[in-house]
């Protein structure tokens, strides 16, 4: 299912730190491997905070790690530079959470989704004109809309602007960051069933950053649960509602309302509040909301561990007796 000649991007115990004033460091991501392979969706949820953002903008090269190593088909891009650097971003490309902000509000439609081809010198402006069409029609967008402005569009077709401005180089991996938090749910569902649609006809490995755990469940091939900067528990998709093991992912669960849920069943909230990432307990990172801490969890932080095959957790629940061993 995960076969490592399908493995296209690798992330192998990024840490990222924040320098504050007063001599405050921030820890947002801490330790964090994961891998993203062709054709599939990897997930990655968590409360506001937790660090999902900032690992995307690692993944795609907007910052750098502290420590660790990030793999582009065996090649550390880490060790990259220059030309050859500016080169290998074609390779991973990012749609923000909000699209106005990341496009040039004097720019047409075509002039936006066109621009990294120009940059990269794979279209001339005469064809530019046919490819913001091709694009666009690409995302299910008239290709009349090339000559309007982004202010012209609604939410949900800002959106499909930049899938379709991603999409133009034709990358391996996309890096999807909120990108349907400010949507209602019929806007949602149809930008998740045109990734999947795409993803199926280009092969392209997506990483969906989201905290809607009840949303990415539905699609993903593999989620990641991140809380406080550390990654929780690795588990498939279509599993996460039923073999979900960490105590976070499950307190995740029972606070979801969603249409398809069982009425029946009690919505429970998540007792406390999220510590400050500045004040991080010792420990497990998750034991002042556990209702299962022990005395262990007081002391020891505890690593992810394979309790069955690709499914991985931190807990101390899971004990060395479960593990079946190795990472993905």
């Amino acid at each position: 299912m995960y076969e490592k000649e399908k493995r296209i991007l690798e992330a192998k115990h990024v840490t990222k730190r924040f320098q504050l004033s007063g001599n405050r460091i921030l820890t947002a991501c801490e330790d964090v491997s994961l891998n993203f392979y062709k054709n599939h969706t990897l997930g990655i949820v968590g409360e506001s905070g937790c660090g999902k953002s900032t690992f995307a903008r690692m993944a795609v090269g907007l910052e750098k790690p502290d420590s660790g190593e990030i793999f582009f088909r065996g090649r550390n891009v880490l060790e990259i530079k220059g030309e050859e650097l500016r080169l290998s971003r074609r390779n991973i490309q990012m749609i923000f959470q909000d699209p106005s902000e990341a496009f040039n509000p004097r720019m047409k439609l075509k002039e936006i989704i066109c621009e990294p081809l120009l940059n990269f010198r794979l279209i001339n402006r005469k064809q530019m004109d046919s490819k913001a069409r091709e694009l666009l029609e690409m995302v299910e967008l008239p290709g009349s809309f090339a000559e309007r402005f982004p202010h012209d569009m609604s939410g949900g077709q800002r959106q499909r602007i930049g899938i379709a401005r991603a999409l133009a180089l034709e990358p391996e991996v996309i890096i999807c960051d909120e990108i349907t938090s400010a949507l209602d749910v019929s806007a949602q569902k149809a930008i998740v069933e045109l990734l999947i649609n795409l993803q199926n006809k280009k092969q392209v490995s997506i990483g969906f950053i989201t905290h809607d755990l009840a949303l990415v469940q539905q699609f993903a091939h593999q989620v990641a649960v991140m809380y406080l900067g550390n990654i929780v528990e690795i588990i498939n998709g279509n599993e996460v509602s039923v073999n979900a093991r960490h105590p976070y992912t499950k307190e995740l669960l029972d606070s979801i309302f969603d249409v398809h849920m069982d009425f029946s069943k009690k919505i429970v909230s998540i007792e406390s509040e999220v510590p400050s990432p500045l004040n991080v307990p010792e420990g497990c990172p998750f034991r002042n909301r556990c209702n299962a801490c022990r005395k262990v969890c007081e002391t020891e932080k505890p690593v992810l561990k394979e309790i069955e095959p690709y499914h991985l957790v931190a807990c101390h629940q899971y004990n060395d007796s479960f593990y079946i061993g190795g990472c993905l």
